[in-house]
């Protein structure tokens, strides 16, 4: 078992970053002292202020005593916080315990049913729906996912309930600190190369994963996906308890896979897509409001982690349809109500995986064609050089599902540059697509591109974000006429935090 450590008093190196700032609050709202810097100031730090937290904007030694007494742990990312940190330093100089995230929250996990979810594509959207189900059921769950819920405002919360619900991250293989109750498989596809080295690599620690799971642990697998399903079987036939959830046709393919759930029909209605579904027996109807078969599949994968937790599968269908959702899923920034551009929306969307990027733009195009007008325009933003690197011919061929594209060049986040990779390396893959390296030029060419009635996209887990109501108002839209603001999660989670 993990090392136990002290965390009355805690500082956060990075603490403005969506994760980061997501525990912080947690530890304040359980009483705790709570202290941390961050590079820039910013929503979040403002925001753990007015808790309580003792905050500073910038990194020092001397910030380790904010709180007017040492601190009993340090938590930093160690994927985005150099090492030469001063703050770092100075508490390893002192002997205070320097903690990965993933160390604290198995700290705050500990104690509780533990449902994780973990996956290439969808944790945090599956995660909200978890949490969005369980609330409404009635369950009070604690939760810290990787964006703001629209209906909560927040991205953590110390609940009254036993349950736990948290994204087990995969990227550097930190999922392995946990200790699942419910471990919720959505999709396993090779992603993080540059951390794991092969693809082989990368399926393993999903394998470690659920071996951690105790004696009554529960593994909830997406038949959909060829290798979550294969877990599933595998671990099935070696005595795991399996609830997997599917379509029927997966289910089909899995026919000695103990299924708990299974979508029986989809509809695209004007405001989403109406599923119907038989969980354990019950068949329930819920609308997710963000469009795309993945986000069906998202859904239902949490019906059945709020169902093994004891809630009422109408309850946690309800709770699922009243979801607003998470910022950067979908996101609309508004409808352009009159001019050239008449009747285009503009969404912003956090796809950074080639997969993403392509159910992202399915889900774009299914909408165009609803609706029997308008084209599908993307700019889209390239996220680590190693990432672009791999999987160039395979972002080309997804954006290639939209009308137009825009490629910006490549946000770093914690990595040094490449010679040869940009996103000129997508671009020139693509017919007709335009490499727009001028970060502030990317929304008049856009506007440059668009029509009446496109859906238009800003699309990366970077800084593209920050453009979206830019090309809103490129295309001539008013402020009046937004349809929702901007999430402000931190773009590259905490590894955008501090560097």
């Amino acid at each position: 078992m993990a090392e136990h450590h002290d965390i009355s008093r805690v500082h956060f190196v990075g603490i403005g970053g969506a994760g980061m700032s997501g525990l912080a609050h947690i530890l304040l709202e359980r009483g705790g002292v709570v202290s941390g810097s961050d590079r820039s100031d910013g929503e979040n730090l403002r925001w753990l202020e007015s808790l309580g937290a003792h905050v500073a904007v910038g990194h020092a030694a001397s910030n380790l005593e904010l709180s007017g007494q040492a601190p009993t742990a340090v938590v930093t990312s160690f994927a985005a916080i150099p090492q030469d940190n001063p703050e770092l330093v100075a508490a390893r100089e002192r002997g205070i315990p320097v903690l990965r995230r993933s160390d604290l929250l198995a700290e705050l996990l500990a104690g509780h049913n533990q449902v994780l979810v973990a996956g290439t594509h969808g944790k945090t959207s599956t995660s909200s729906f978890v949490v969005a189900a369980m609330t409404a059921a009635g369950l009070d769950p604690s939760f810290a996912v990787g964006g703001v819920l629209g209906s909560t405002g927040t991205n953590s919360h110390q609940g009254s309930g036993p349950d736990f619900v948290a994204e087990a991250d995969e990227s550097d293989a930190s999922l392995l600190s946990y200790r699942p109750d419910i471990a919720v498989v959505t999709n396993i596809e090779p992603d993080h190369l540059d951390y794991f080295g092969d693809a082989e690599s990368y399926f393993r620690v999903f394998e470690d994963f659920c071996d951690l799971l105790g004696p009554e642990g529960t593994l909830v697998a997406c038949l959909d996906d060829p290798h979550a399903g294969g877990l599933a079987a595998r671990r099935h036939h070696q005595g795991v308890r399996v609830a997997a959830y599917g379509t029927a046709r997966a289910a089909a393919e899995h026919p000695h896979v103990p299924r708990l759930a299974r979508i029986l029909a989809t509809e695209h209605t004007a405001t989403g897509t109406l599923a119907r579904v038989d969980l354990d027996g019950t068949t329930v109807e819920f609308t997710v409001h963000t469009p795309g078969e993945h986000m069906v599949l998202n859904a239902t994968g949490a019906l059945v982690a709020g169902y093994l937790c004891g809630g009422e599968p109408e309850k946690l269908a309800a709770g699922i349809t009243a979801s607003s959702g998470v910022h950067r899923r979908f996101e609309s920034h508004g409808t352009v109500a009159s001019g050239r551009c008449a009747g285009a929306e503009v969404f912003d969307d956090y796809a950074h995986h080639p997969t993403e990027v392509d159910a992202v733009l399915r889900a774009a195009r299914a909408r165009v064609e609803a609706r029997g007008a308008g084209r599908v325009v993307v700019a889209f933003q390239p996220h680590l050089y190693s990432r672009t690197a791999e999987f160039a011919d395979e972002f080309a061929s997804a954006l290639s599902l939209a009308d137009a594209v825009v490629v910006l060049d490549v946000y770093a986040a914690r990595e040094e540059p490449v010679d040869g990779v940009d996103g000129g390396l997508i671009a020139g893959k693509i017919d007709g697509a335009v490499f727009e390296p001028d970060f502030e030029a990317v929304p008049p060419r856009v506007a440059e591109l668009a029509g009446p009635g496109d859906v238009v996209i800003t699309m990366g887990a970077g800084s593209v974000t920050t453009l979206a109501d830019s090309v809103f108002a490129a295309l001539g839209g008013e402020a009046g006429d937004a349809a929702g603001a901007a999430g402000t999660a931190d773009a590259d989670a905490d590894a955008g935090a501090a560097r």
